[in-house]
C-alpha cells in the first residue's frame, strides 16, 4: 500500500482495538460515557499518528444506551476521492451502541505549510 492511500484496513483494526479493549464487557452507564469517550477517541488518534501516514484525521464518537430510541445523523463532505477518506464502525452489546467514525484528508506532502 502506498503512503498516500487512505490506510483503511488499518484504521478499522485501530477503531475496533480502541472500541473493544474501552466498553465491551461494561454496562451502559451515563456517569462513565464521557470518560470512554474520552479515552477511546484519544486512543485512536494515537494509534493513527503512529502510522505515520500523510493524513489530518477526524474522529468522532457515539455512545447511546441501547433502549430502542432512535438517532438520525448526516454528513456532507467534500474532499479528493483518490486521497480522502472515511471508516465508520458501529458497534453494539447488549445495553449500548457505539459509533465511531475516522476521517482522514490526504495532505500534500509537497506544500509543507498542509503538515502543521
Amino acid at each position: 500500500m502506498d503512503d498516500e492511500t487512505f490506510p483503511e484496513e488499518d484504521i478499522e483494526t485501530i477503531v475496533k482495538n480502541a472500541i473493544t479493549c474501552n466498553v465491551s464487557d461494561n454496562m451502559y452507564n451515563a456517569k462513565k460515557v464521557n470518560d470512554w469517550i474520552n479515552t477511546i477517541v484519544d486512543w485512536c488518534l494515537k494509534e493513527l499518528q503512529a502510522l505515520n501516514r500523510p493524513f489530518k484525521y477526524v474522529v468522532t464518537c457515539v455512545i447511546m444506551q441501547k433502549n430502542g430510541a432512535g438517532l438520525d445523523t448526516g454528513v456532507s463532505l467534500f474532499w479528493d476521492n483518490n486521497k480522502d477518506g472515511v471508516v465508520c464502525i458501529p458497534w453494539e452489546n447488549p445495553t449500548m451502541h457505539v459509533i465511531l467514525t475516522v476521517y482522514g484528508t490526504g495532505l500534500n506532502i509537497d506544500n509543507p505549510a498542509e503538515l502543521d
